[in-house]
């Protein structure tokens, strides 16, 4: 009977054993780095803009209500999120954001931007209102008038064949140049409006100089700007139930030298 020759497979034994064992590590060491490149990816920080206080929405962004905060950002578009407050400053919340949000290219836009519905609330203090006043070229200093400066408004009233004329207020915040949809230099230029920010009995007596008188602008040094709108509210008209409503008698009781 002729014997099997098993010498040579038991030589190659060690060899075929080894070469698993190999191939068993080699497997391992992948998988351990696709675990641990996975984990990275999970667990990758990025320091960006979050809120420290709930924002409104219509309320720009106070640069005390933001700060800087690590967080994972795995996932995420790098464009969605902020990494300097000054890029928040002064933005519109288009929705409510949370204490501790981060807050995100999506949920803010410009102010004056194209928000729809959702447009920045005026900057009008507790206690006055915004009213629209006409202006032309030569009514309202050719145009010079811009977003934040302060007017005094002049009345000449003819009553009885008399004409006369006096500044009835002063230091009138103009808030807006033209309308809302309006905007640059060109268009305040030749604006026929003006958006500026009176008290409640303010209102009333423009509104009647607007219909029985005729009504000029001057705009007033930097220099000499004394912003009553700067206040929480006026003392002598603090809010819509100081407004007694307006007749001739008023008028001529607070502006006795016009008529």
């Amino acid at each position: 009977m002729a014997r099997l020759n098993l010498g040579g497979l038991t030589s190659r034994r060690p060899f075929t054993l080894l070469g698993i064992l190999l191939a068993v590590l080699v497997i391992a060491a992948f998988v351990l780095v696709a675990i641990n490149a996975s984990a990275g990816q999970g667990t990758a920080q990025q320091s960006v803009v979050v809120a420290t206080r709930d924002l409104q929405p219509r309320i720009p962004i106070d640069a005390s209500a933001l700060e800087m905060r690590s967080i994972p950002v795995a996932g995420y578009p790098a464009s969605l999120f902020f990494h300097n407050s000054a890029e928040v400053k002064g933005m519109i919340p288009l929705v409510t954001i949370v204490s501790g949000q981060p807050i995100t290219s999506n949920v803010i836009a410009k102010p004056g931007g194209a928000l729809g519905a959702q447009s920045e609330y005026l900057p009008i203090q507790s206690g006055y209102v915004a009213l629209q006043l006409p202006t032309s070229d030569l009514q309202g200093v050719g145009g010079n008038i811009q977003p934040d400066d302060y007017i005094s408004v002049i009345a000449t009233v003819e009553t009885n064949g008399k004409i006369a004329t006096k500044t009835i207020f002063h230091d009138i915040h103009v808030i807006r140049v033209g309308s809302a949809s309006a905007s640059g230099a060109s268009a305040a230029a030749t604006a026929s409006s003006l958006t500026v920010v009176v008290t409640y009995c303010q209102s009333e007596f423009i509104t009647w100089f607007l219909t029985y008188a005729s009504l000029k602008y001057e705009l007033e040094s930097y220099h000499d700007y004394q912003p009553s709108s700067s206040q929480a509210s006026d003392p002598s008209c603090p809010g819509v139930n100081s407004a007694k409503g307006v007749t001739l008698q008023t008028v001529q009781a607070a502006f006795p030298s016009l008529f």
